[in-house]
Formats: structure tokens, C-alpha cells, sequence
């Protein structure tokens, strides 16, 4: 099977024009030996079926980064290389074009975003460039889709030619050379855009920007989350599914092992999907009802903000207070993403490199960022004893993320890495594009979180069955109740909370506590410890070892930060 290799410079449009060519059907793996990630499907060609890899980003083949060196490696394998371009940036790009018609490699060059080249008054003549490269040459726009056809059907045609090696300095000669026979700009005001685009990377106009599109978008999650959870879901569990579960559970006998496990406890004689802890009722209420409103609504916001190019705008704005915690302005992506759902926050610490900005990154995204849902529950449970509280506990989390964050930038040995990132102009985003991103993320997320949910209710019923977690409030009452000033009935909690954080905040409801509890405990839930599947993640990206450490940590903040609260917060809360 013949492999083509899609090969081109950070944020040029290589995955865009990967997915026009191969579809929805893709496999994600890593490189064999490293955490770098690599993108495969699959194209019909005629009769033939060919493999497409979309290859990590490299701005040459003299690799500076474990990224760059994997490119470099995975040319070693190909029989065909598509090298993307960006077309509003010809210059830059051809060099790494030059150094691959150099390797004695069939190669075809894809002039992308073609549009913005042409409405940035970029006129580059492709027949001419044809003939200086010997190559095809075909302008795409991989968003609309326009010119990928073309490059299909000239895939066809490209064979390996003879291209003489050169020094660096004569390769630039031959990009300046190429680019002054092939291409004119003519004047161009800008756009709207253009404007806000440079307005929004400059650190005085870019920070309040940031901020009103961070609130913003929030405000859009918690809006539509909020809306798809009353109009939609909640209507549909207890209108269709409660019905058939109350029947259920008169069948099994409202009561007895078999009925715990799959109906739970009965509240008041009735099933209540927050509550009973059913593997029917509860299990499917918390990822579809409570938790995948929110994910649906941030993977929305997210993907939005990806394909109109803000995100690498907030990477360079928070760069400066990124490195006084030991990382650069892209962790906080993970960041962001943790904000949704820890698990892809987790997945999302695969962009830093290096093994000690991961470690940072991760660590500080358990402790310090909850997830939608759990953020929900908080607002929800604690706020209705008063937004102040509410505050106290986000406070607490925003200072011990910069806290702990410098603790291990001084501690931890190595240094601070460099932001090496290219910025994509601001593009209205494409629907489909869009839609289709948010299927996909979607369908992971349920993926990754139903299984485990059902796996921990299954565990947490069994615990209660068999008395193991009245056994476990009574080993560890001094610790609630002599450090924390907590009842031992908050034990359940915590143990729920290594499988499901929101739900776990959830349980804290009916156990009447002060909202000095409240406080201590929805604090120390959100601190203690990451949810099992994230946690999983975590294990695989940053290794048993340093997520040891990294869970050692968690426990000690958590433990000294709700004994400082217990001691600081007024009794007659």
C-alpha cells in the first residue's frame, strides 16, 4: 500500500486538507518511542487504496524539537509527499520545499489558504512556479474544500525528479529567486478583521479582549448547557426513561442486591437519577443529562475559537505569565480544554515537549482547574448559600494555581522553553468544519466517560453493599472530621469523586452540612484527586512514576488546604 505523507509547516492547513482527503474515518497514534501524535486514514486512488499520515509540523528537516525529529523520521517511509503551503506566506514555506525536493521523493506542493492570499492582494502565478520547482503545483482552500479534487487527480501524475542539494545560504537564494519571478502583492487596505486581529495580540488591547471573549464564551456554555439540560434532556429522562425504571424496579422487588446495582436506592420510595446510584438510573443520567449538555456546549465555543484562529492569539498573550510557572503560553490549552472536561485537558498536555512542563502542566490542571460539570454543581449546590462562597472556592483554586505553579517552576530542574508558534490570520469559521469537529470530540468524550461511570457506580454499589465505606468513614474520621471539621458521611463523597467529581459534589446536597462544610468539602473534591478516566490519561502521558508524584501532591494540598480553611473560614458559617 503506497503511503503519502502530508508534510508542511506549523498551522499551514496540513489537518484541514488531511481531512478533506481521507474523511471522518482517521486512527490517532503516537510515534513509537515518544508522546508525539500522528494522524492516519485512508484515499481511494483509482483502484488503489493509499494511506494519508498527517506528519507532526516542521519548518525544516534539521529538526529542533521531538516533534521536528519524528517528521523527519516518518519521511524515511513514504512514497509520496503533499507539502502544504501557506499561500499568503510563500517565502518562508519554500524552504522546506526546496529541502524535500532535495530527498529524491515524489513530491506534489499545495499552495493553501488561497483565499486569503488573494484577499490580501497575494498574486502568485502557479504555472510559473510549476516550472521552477518541476513539481505540480495546486492552490486549495481545505476549508471549502475548493482545489482538493485537482490535487487528487494530479496526484496521479507526480514522479520523484533529480534536484541538486545546496548549502542554507544558496537554498534562501533560491527561495528569494523563486518568490521574485512568481509572485505580487498589491496594496491592500485592511480588513475588519486584519484590524481586530492585530489589535487582539497587542498585550494592551489583547488582555481586555481576552477577557470578553473568555466571558462571553462562558456565558454561552453555561447558556446553552443550561437550556439543552431543561428543554431537552431532563424533560426526556423523566418523561420516558423514569416510567420504564419505576416499572423495572417493581419487577425486581424495589429492593435487594440485583436492584441496587441496576436501579439503586430508592429515595423516599422513588428513584432519583442524582441520588439513587443505579447503574440505569444514575449511571446514564450523569454523562448524558448532567455532564454532555456542558461538553457539547464548550466543544461548540472551542471549535469556533479554533477555526477563527484566537486560540495561538491567547497562547502568545498569557505567554509571560505561563513562564513564571515553568511553561510556555500554549499550556494553556490544556487549560482550557480542562475547563470542559479534564480528560481532554489531560490528552491536550501532549503538546508541551518537554517531560517537566507536562508534569507542571498536568499536575496544576487537577488540582486547580474543575471540569464544566463539576463547576456547574459548585455554582449550583454552593451558590445557593450565597455567591460569596462561591467565590471563596474559585479564589482558593486561582491561588494555588499561581502558587503551585511557581513552587515548581524553582523546585523542578530545567528550564522555561521558548514559544515557537506561527499565527494564523482570523477566518470566519466554516460550518461543516465546525460541526464536524464537534462530532467527533463529542463521540470521544461519551467514548472515554460512560464506560467508567458505569464501571464506578457498579464499584461504589458493591462498597455499600458489603459495608466497606462505613469501614472507611470510621479509618478516616479524624482525618474529616479532626483536619477538615467534616462529618464521616463525606467519605462517600470523596470516594465517588475519584470516579465522577460533579456527582460527587452532587451527594454533598442531602448530607446537611454548614456552608462552612460546604465550603471545606467542595473545595477539597475539587483539589484531591482527578476523575478515573482522566487520571488513566495522565498514567499514559506523563508515566506511573511522575503521576505518583503527581498524586502525592494532590493529597498533601488537599489535606493542608481544607485543614487551613477549617481553621481560617468563621464557625457560624
Amino acid at each position: 500500500m503506497r503511503k503519502i505523507l502530508l508534510i508542511g509547516n506549523p498551522n499551514v492547513g496540513k489537518s484541514a486538507v488531511f481531512s478533506r482527503l481521507t474523511g471522518a474515518r482517521v486512527t490517532i497514534a503516537n510515534y513509537p518511542g515518544t508522546t508525539v501524535e500522528f494522524t492516519q486514514g485512508f484515499l481511494r486512488l483509482g483502484d488503489e487504496k493509499a494511506a494519508v499520515v498527517d506528519v507532526p509540523g516542521t519548518y525544516s528537516l534539521h529538526p529542533t524539537s521531538k516533534a521536528e525529529e519524528v517528521a523527519v523520521e516518518m519521511l524515511k517511509s513514504g512514497n509520496l509527499v503533499i507539502n502544504v503551503i501557506d499561500a499568503t506566506n510563500l517565502e518562508r514555506n519554500l524552504y522546506l520545499s526546496l529541502q524535500l525536493l532535495e530527498r529524491d521523493i515524489p513530491v506534489i506542493v499545495v499552495l493553501n489558504i488561497w483565499d486569503d492570499a488573494k484577499h490580501k492582494g497575494i498574486d502568485i502565478d502557479v504555472k510559473k512556479l510549476e516550472q521552477l520547482l518541476g513539481v505540480p503545483v495546486v492552490p486549495t482552500c481545505a476549508l471549502t474544500g475548493e482545489g482538493i479534487h485537482e490535487l487528487i487527480v494530479r496526484l496521479q501524475e507526480v514522479k520523484s525528479i533529480s534536484y541538486p542539494a545546496r548549502s542554507d545560504m544558496q537554498r534562501w537564494q533560491e527561495v528569494g529567486r523563486i518568490v521574485e519571478q512568481v509572485q505580487k502583492i498589491h496594496h491592500k487596505h485592511h480588513s475588519l478583521l486584519e484590524n481586530l486581529a492585530d489589535l487582539s495580540i497587542k498585550p494592551l488591547t489583547g488582555l481586555p479582549i481576552a477577557a470578553i471573549v473568555i466571558y462571553i464564551s462562558f456565558q454561552i456554555i453555561r447558556k446553552v448547557g443550561e437550556g439543552l439540560i431543561s428543554y431537552v434532556f431532563e424533560p426526556l429522562f423523566d418523561n420516558l426513561w423514569l416510567p420504564l425504571m419505576a416499572k423495572f424496579s417493581l419487577f425486581l422487588g424495589t429492593h435487594g442486591f440485583l436492584h441496587d446495582i441496576l436501579i439503586g436506592r430508592l429515595i423516599n420510595g422513588e428513584i432519583d437519577f442524582g441520588q439513587s446510584f443505579g447503574l440505569l438510573t444514575t449511571g446514564l443520567f450523569v454523562p448524558f443529562a448532567m455532564v454532555l449538555p456542558y461538553i457539547f456546549s464548550f466543544y461548540l465555543v472551542l471549535g469556533l475559537l479554533e477555526d477563527f484562529g484566537y486560540l495561538p492569539r491567547l497562547a502568545v498573550l498569557v505567554d509571560n505569565i505561563m513562564h513564571h510557572l515553568g511553561l510556555h503560553g500554549y499550556a494553556i490549552i490544556p487549560m482550557i480544554l480542562g475547563l470542559g472536561c479534564n480528560v481532554p485537558g489531560a490528552l491536550a498536555t501532549r503538546l508541551l515537549e518537554g517531560r517537566r512542563e507536562k508534569f507542571i502542566a498536568a499536575t496544576l490542571m487537577a488540582i486547580a482547574v474543575p471540569c464544566m460539570a463539576q463547576i456547574a454543581m459548585i455554582v449550583g449546590l454552593v451558590g445557593e448559600r450565597g455567591g460569596q462562597f462561591v467565590a471563596i472556592i474559585f479564589i482558593v483554586l486561582a491561588l494555588l494555581w499561581f502558587t503551585l505553579g511557581m513552587i515548581f517552576h524553582h523546585i523542578l530542574r530545567g528550564e522555561s522553553p521558548a514559544l515557537t508558534l506561527e499565527i494564523p490570520p482570523y477566518r470566519m469559521p466554516q460550518i461543516l468544519s465546525t460541526v464536524k469537529k464537534l462530532r467527533m470530540r463529542t463521540e470521544a468524550f461519551l467514548i472515554s466517560a460512560v464506560p467508567y461511570v458505569l464501571l464506578g457506580i457498579l464499584i461504589i454499589n458493591i462498597l455499600y453493599t458489603l459495608k466497606i465505606i462505613d469501614f472507611l468513614a470510621t479509618v478516616f474520621s479524624p482525618v474529616l472530621s479532626g483536619f477538615w471539621g467534616l462529618p464521616s458521611e463525606v467519605i462517600s463523597a470523596l470516594l465517588v469523586g475519584f470516579l465522577r467529581k460533579d456527582v460527587a459534589i452532587g451527594m454533598l446536597g442531602p448530607l446537611n452540612l454548614t456552608t462552612k462544610q460546604l465550603v471545606i468539602s467542595s473545595t477539597i473534591l475539587a483539589i484531591y484527586f482527578p476523575c478515573v478516566a482522566t487520571f488513566i490519561i495522565l498514567v499514559k502521558e506523563l508515566g506511573v512514576k511522575d503521576m505518583l508524584k503527581s498524586a502525592l501532591v494532590m493529597l498533601f494540598v488537599a489535606l493542608f488546604v481544607g485543614a487551613l480553611l477549617n481553621l481560617i473560614l468563621p464557625a457560624y458559617l
